[in-house]
């Protein structure tokens, strides 16, 4: 399946907990002010690519223990990024998903390909970056409106669960 990305990261420290493979889809429709990524706004712009091409890869390093899906905003893209994150589930990684869109959203559009990746997210970061909260602060997001969501628990539960770090 073909997927329009800015690019990957092969080994992210920064997109989720432990070693991460970062998929950074292109097109983004929420343009938030001060995005760290203005360049993937354009659906246009970036490089196609094969969703297998991007599974080899991911599947090449031994050491991550997760792929996260940021962008511009995966949800724009869910059929390719589900793909992928099924691959990554079936790799015995977790799956992280950055999105624009807010859980409330997403389950009140239900969209077809994006709830079929939302059901292979573990973690969703939701919530557009609002750069009057942004914080450095913050472990895995930019701005104090967006949220982590344990996806696999709130969709169980059918309500919002937010994610908590592992106590070692």
């Amino acid at each position: 399946m073909k997927i329009q990305i800015a690019g990957t990261v092969n080994d992210s420290i920064v997109d989720g907990p432990g070693l991460r493979f970062a998929v950074f889809t292109q097109g983004c429709i929420h343009h938030c002010p001060g995005c760290q990524n203005p360049e993937t706004h354009d659906p246009a712009g970036g490089k196609e690519e094969d969703t297998a091409v991007l599974i080899a890869r991911m599947k090449k390093n031994p050491l991550l223990s997760g792929l996260t899906l940021s962008g511009g905003d995966p949800m724009e893209q869910g059929a390719a990024c589900a793909e992928l994150a099924r691959a990554a589930h079936s790799a015995g990684l977790n799956v992280w998903t950055y999105t624009g869109y807010t859980w409330e959203q997403l389950l009140q559009e239900n969209d077809a390909e994006k709830m079929a990746l939302l059901r292979e997210t573990d973690v969703l970061v939701d919530g557009p970056f609002i750069l009057s909260q942004r914080s450095l602060e913050l472990d895995f997001c930019g701005s104090k409106n967006q949220r982590l969501i344990d996806v696999p628990a709130s969709l169980r539960e059918n309500k919002l669960v937010l994610w908590r770090p592992p106590v070692w």
